[in-house]
């Protein structure tokens, strides 16, 4: 394996964990906070990629400046996660919380198939995808290596200002505190006046959102056909086990991880590349059952 494959693999790599990383990012702050596994959030990932797609189309008919195509990405985002996030978590999740885990894993696999074939009925099943912002951002040389400022250069930095923000409202803003403190003990912060309910539904927005910016952010990247949504929550599950739940900062290191490992396993074993993340998840979990960052502290609210 030459310099230039492995570089290759180190872009591709950091590009695909940016993705990753931004589904992993909603599906870790929605089970730290709600204690839900939702498999439906794979198909949060796919509505904001379709979204993303059709919204794109339709102003490029009016040949519309760079910012403006690269701005329609969040938007389809926010718009995806404000809809159909609050349509999941009113109706469906929070009839469910509380409940016995295996019924909440089957209620969001069901949730989950819904979508997908409100999907397919919306948007057929031909590939969708959004090139155009692709093109017009140019390469940049990465050593010996042109790579597209996209992939290379905004989908990082898309991750880390998600992180970043997030980090700052659950610290320094009054309802981030709330959220904290309901996910350190959510009968204590309902008696101390804060309204479970309604953190619950700006948690699962929130999260619904950076699901959707994921897919929101792929668009231009691949084609969105159906199932793309479940390879994605499974791969995001990956992320979370390996991490541990809750664990934000462990889920941007795990995502690296995953995301370079499977790059890797594309240039040096193509057989491998699927197992690679689960294999990972596997050894991390054999040796620490919790996640990889998950430590035992009590926390000051």
């Amino acid at each position: 394996m030459n310099l230039d494959l492995v570089l290759l693999a180190v872009a591709d790599g950091v590009s695909y964990a940016g993705l990753l990383f931004m589904v992993s990012l909603g599906l870790t702050l929605i089970c730290g906070v709600m204690g839900i596994v939702n498999v439906a959030h794979g198909a949060l990932y796919a509505f904001g990629g379709y979204a993303a797609c059709t919204l794109s189309l339709l102003i490029m008919q009016n040949a519309p400046s760079t910012f403006l195509l690269l701005l329609v990405l969040p938007v389809a985002a926010l718009l995806v996660g404000l809809v159909l996030g609050t349509a999941i978590e009113t109706g469906l999740l929070r009839r469910i919380q509380g409940r016995d885990p295996v019924q909440q894993l089957l209620m969001t696999f069901a949730g989950f198939m819904v979508l997908e074939d409100v999907q397919r009925l919306v948007w057929g099943t031909q590939p969708y995808s959004a090139p155009e912002i692709i093109g017009r951002l140019g390469t940049v040389n990465f050593f010996n290596v042109t790579y597209t400022s996209y992939q290379l250069v905004l989908i990082p930095i898309m991750a880390l200002v998600s992180y970043a923000g997030l980090m700052f409202f659950l610290r320094f803003t009054s309802i981030g505190r709330q959220v904290v403190a309901v996910t350190h003990h959510r009968e204590m912060a309902t008696a101390l006046g804060i309204n479970a309910k309604r953190v619950g539904w700006l948690t699962f927005v929130l999260g619904a959102t950076l699901g959707a910016l994921g897919g929101a952010m792929a668009a231009p990247t691949t084609s969105m056909v159906p199932g793309a949504g479940a390879d994605m929550i499974v791969l995001s599950f990956a992320v979370v086990a390996t991490a541990g739940m809750g664990q934000i900062t462990g889920a941007l290191l795990a995502s690296l991880m995953i995301g370079l490992a499977r790059s890797t396993a594309v240039y040096l074993a193509p057989e491998w590349e699927v197992a690679v993340p689960y294999l990972i998840m596997a050894l991390v979990l054999l040796v620490r059952p919790d996640g990889l960052f998950t430590v035992a502290q009590a926390r000051r609210i």
